[in-house]
């Protein structure tokens, strides 16, 4: 069943990975009751969470079986509920790229959102549209979420910058990459072009980069003020194995003056 999972999750099509997770989600939940692991997100225990990743950047122990969070989404969820004013705020515009499926249906079902989601190709967007080209008006967008996409793009300064387009004055983003914090400066070597080598040297066979300490250099150079989040001052270390979230990983918080 493990190796399975493994190849399914390594092998098959994004479209056709999220298409089958919701039966997925149906089924796992039963194999893993327990309370050693929580999930903040859909507030449910279980004896422990799924194993995720490529054989390079494999971690036990990290998706959630019901709503299929991984350490990324529940350190953002909790930055959302905790300590900002998103589900406060009496009004705002959201633009939602690569929507992830446990913030979905809880985002839509916020009254104080109007909410658009979009992909390349995603078959749960709103829209389909290339990142490097937003056929969206200016200055439209009180909040933008952009996770996980950076690492996939040709140039991810021109998408930065037209994320930067979209949103209002007084706007702010989320855009979380995979990122290696003993790098100095983003790996990206023209060279580096098989799934093998890019899934060794990138983490996944898919990407394209790997961004070091310096991401937050390429928010700052398409014209966002950047604020550092670091979850580890504002919990206890049981709370993190609980939650199985990092205590090490930042979250960059991108505001447009």
């Amino acid at each position: 069943m493990k190796k399975l999972y493994k190849f399914l999750l390594n092998t098959l099509p994004r479209p056709l990975l999220i298409r089958m997770s919701y039966i997925f989600k149906l089924i796992a939940p039963m194999i893993y009751r327990g309370n050693k692991v929580e999930c903040p997100v859909c507030d449910k225990s279980f004896s422990k969470f799924l194993s995720y990743g490529s054989s390079v950047a494999h971690r036990e122990n990290v998706l959630c079986p019901y709503d299929l969070t991984l350490e990324r989404h529940r350190l953002m969820w909790l930055y959302l509920r905790d300590h900002s004013t998103f589900f406060t705020e009496p009004s705002l515009s959201v633009l939602h790229m690569a929507p992830e499926q446990c913030f979905l249906p809880k985002f839509k079902q916020q009254k104080n959102l109007t909410y658009l989601t979009a992909d390349i190709e995603s078959p749960i967007a709103d829209m389909h549209f290339d990142l490097h080209h937003i056929p969206l008006d200016s200055g439209r967008f009180d909040v933008v979420f952009c996770n996980h996409v950076m690492e996939h793009v040709e140039n991810p300064h021109q998408c930065l910058q037209e994320i930067f387009r979209v949103m209002k004055s007084g706007a702010w983003a989320i855009m979380q990459v995979p990122q290696d914090m003993t790098r100095e400066t983003t790996l990206e070597d023209p060279a580096i072009v098989t799934p093998e080598d890019r899934e060794k040297y990138y983490w996944q066979k898919d990407h394209v980069r790997l961004f070091g300490r310096d991401y937050r250099d390429f928010l700052k150079k398409a014209g966002f003020e950047v604020q550092e989040f670091w979850l580890k001052e504002h919990l206890e270390p049981s709370v993190f194995e609980r939650y199985r979230i990092s205590s090490d990983e930042v979250l960059y918080i991108a505001k447009k003056k």
